[in-house]
């Protein structure tokens, strides 16, 4: 049944369906020339009683961070355009449920990895923008009321 690392990324694939978030973010910096940065992320979540998966699967990918939140359950994020992009890519192919998601964000790291947000084109912030809403769409709904337009705004971009 395939090599070990072809099971591992299959495993993580399924957990990440299941038990995972893609994320695509703009958030404040008042350091930036926009005042903004765009932050993507994977996120995996166990109750922390047995985070002993998480743990493993830090170790499988090679990359992100393990926390304990204040209701009990454990995250492993993966921060980053280029770390993103590459877990992404090896998951892919095992994915099932969040292709939408994973293939928006696959895209926007590949873009945001070559350049900084100064220098990118109106063109190409607008893309990033609606890459960002197909992820928020496909996700659960959060109580957050971030519009595109409110978006287009924080990026310099007239809605």
């Amino acid at each position: 049944m395939g090599s070990r690392l072809e099971q591992n990324n299959a495993y993580i694939a399924g957990f990440l369906d299941g038990d995972g978030s893609l994320m695509l973010q703009v958030k404040s910096r008042a350091d930036t020339a926009r005042g903004v940065r765009f932050m993507a992320t994977i996120c995996l979540y166990q109750d922390s009683r047995h985070s002993e998966p998480l743990v493993w699967m830090q170790e499988v990918l090679g990359c992100g961070y393990l926390s304990k939140r204040k209701d009990t359950m454990t995250e492993l994020r993966i921060n980053g355009f280029t770390q993103v992009k590459q877990v992404l890519i090896a998951l892919r192919p095992y994915i099932r449920f969040k292709v939408k998601q994973t293939d928006a964000l696959i895209t926007a790291c590949a873009m945001l990895e070559k350049t900084t947000l100064r220098d990118m084109p109106e063109s190409t912030l607008r893309t990033l923008v609606d890459l960002l809403f197909v992820i928020k769409q496909e996700n659960y709904k959060s109580a957050n009321a971030l519009t595109k337009d409110i978006v287009l705004q924080r990026l310099g971009l007239t809605p």
